[in-house]
């Protein structure tokens, strides 16, 4: 029996890999990002010298949207695949970033949430920068889904500080 335990066990732990794929999907939609980036970044490029200047500052609001999730999508791929699959070898790398494999599930939710909240803002700042074109119900229900967000975000931030503080006084 204990020989039957340990085969599933070696199977459970080795099913991590099947994320593998997964993350790679991630970094290829960090391409297609950029291939989104750049397409708006040519777009913004003749807003600017032709358009005014809130189009000129939605444009480049645009631009911040798509890096934002691009950063999003990289903090996901770098704490997932680390928390879940392998750590990744970077060999002592100059460049390699201050957080990554200190990134725990706790910390990645928060910074999920954060990332969220950033781009969920910068889209009701389109909306007030183009206030004359929104319509009301559209900027109402901008402003209550980023409130939602926020509430969310803070939430999540209180449930993390208070079960550390549980976890603490054991």
């Amino acid at each position: 029996m204990k020989r039957v335990e340990h085969a599933l066990e070696v199977l459970i732990f080795g099913s991590r890999w099947l994320l593998a794929p997964f993350y790679l999907g991630l970094v290829l939609g960090i391409a297609l990002l950029l291939v989104k980036f750049v397409k708006t970044f040519v777009g913004a490029v003749s807003v600017v010298f032709s358009g005014t200047g809130g189009e000129a500052m939605l444009a480049i609001l645009s631009l911040v949207d798509i890096a934002l999730v691009a950063n999003l999508l990289l903090i996901i791929i770098f704490a997932g695949y680390e928390n879940f699959v392998s750590k990744i070898d970077t060999g002592g790398h100059e460049d390699r970033p201050g957080w990554m494999g200190h990134v725990t599930f706790s910390d990645l939710k928060l910074k999920l949430i954060g990332s969220i909240v950033a781009i969920s803002g910068i889209e009701l700042l389109k909306y007030f920068v183009n206030v004359r074109e929104a319509s009301r119900d559209d900027m109402l229900w901008a402003i209550v889904i980023h409130l939602v967000l926020v509430f969310s975000g803070v939430m999540f931030a209180l449930m993390d500080r208070l079960s550390g503080i549980k976890a603490d006084s054991h």
